[in-house]
């Protein structure tokens, strides 16, 4: 093979995957949870204040995100944890991909000491290391003893850990353990 074919086939190559990268998957019924920040894929533009409404009155803004609804998010590997829950002191089991693979969705790969911001629909945030993420093998629980969970109760989505397994957290009392873990969760924000 001569230079020349040889340039052109490198380069050509080199550009197969960006051309055979596939187009984020857009939502196909309502989204559940929006992803901003430092992301490299995007499948919805920027905050708008008249249909974003929730995210404008909690004074977010974003130039562009990824948004998932209920099935983007099922149809990932599926996780399944049994932590003690404060609410009533007893193990439930709780189901969802890891929360690292629901942001690799939106070509986020934050280094551990960069931050996720959790955010639920009442306003609660947690503002969390990946490492932590990492380390605690969150989860996004779509299900809570086998049943998908309803907005109202503690879903439909929930970023949450298996506390009991996490020995610094284990120590403590079952309500101290969950600070870190907003139910009813909407919005991730990944900060460098």
């Amino acid at each position: 093979m001569d230079k020349r074919h040889f340039l052109g086939a490198a380069l050509a190559a080199g550009s197969l995957p960006a051309l055979g990268a596939p187009t984020p998957k857009s939502p196909a019924g309502p989204a559940l949870l929006t992803i901003s920040g430092e992301i490299r894929r995007s499948n919805r533009g920027a905050l708008d204040p008249v249909r974003d409404q929730m995210m404008f009155k909690q004074k977010l803004s974003f130039p562009r995100a990824f948004a998932l609804d209920f099935a983007m998010v099922a149809a990932l590997p599926a996780r399944s944890i049994q932590p003690t829950l404060e609410y009533d002191g007893k193990p439930h089991a709780l189901r969802g991909p890891l929360l690292a693979d629901v942001l690799a969705l939106a070509g986020a790969q934050p280094p551990d000491a960069a931050k996720v911001v959790l955010r639920a629909v009442d306003g609660y945030a947690a503002a969390i290391p990946m490492a932590q993420v990492r380390t605690w093998k969150m989860i996004v629980a779509t299900h809570l003893d086998g049943q998908p969970m309803a907005l109202g109760g503690l879903g439909p989505l929930w970023a949450v850990y298996d506390a009991d397994r996490v020995p610094e957290m284990a120590a403590r009392p079952v309500r101290e353990r969950f600070g870190a873990c907003p139910w009813a969760l909407y919005h991730i924000e990944v900060q460098a």
